[in-house]
């Protein structure tokens, strides 16, 4: 089992829990539908590693506690403000509607 580190964007294990960035949902790592998708999936992973290192964070449920995968889903924010929406503002993540975008669309 994992214990900590970052899967992707928007995934990652923090002590030993699988957690969903649960505000915004980033391009896919592991299986990318085009280039430019695994390049941005790849400039977000590693944000996403600055980020979490970058000091400490506090975990909040808002809605439901995990998703299908059995993933925690969480918002990340440190000092109030969301981890996900800095990923946001930067291009490497966009706001979750619930279902995910196409990021191969011209």
């Amino acid at each position: 089992m994992r214990v900590t580190c970052v899967v992707d964007g928007d995934t990652f294990w923090y002590r030993g829990l699988k957690i969903r960035i649960a505000d915004v949902n980033a391009p896919e790592l592991d299986h990318p539908s085009c280039a430019y998708e695994a390049r941005l999936a790849q400039a977000a992973t590693l944000r996403l590693t600055d980020l979490l290192n970058a000091g400490s964070f506090t975990l909040v449920v808002e809605g439901r506690e995990t998703d299908r995968y059995g993933r925690a889903l969480r918002v990340v924010l440190r000092g109030g403000r969301s981890l996900g929406a800095v990923l946001e503002r930067e291009g490497l993540a966009e706001h979750w509607q619930g279902r995910r975008g196409d990021w191969c669309a011209a």
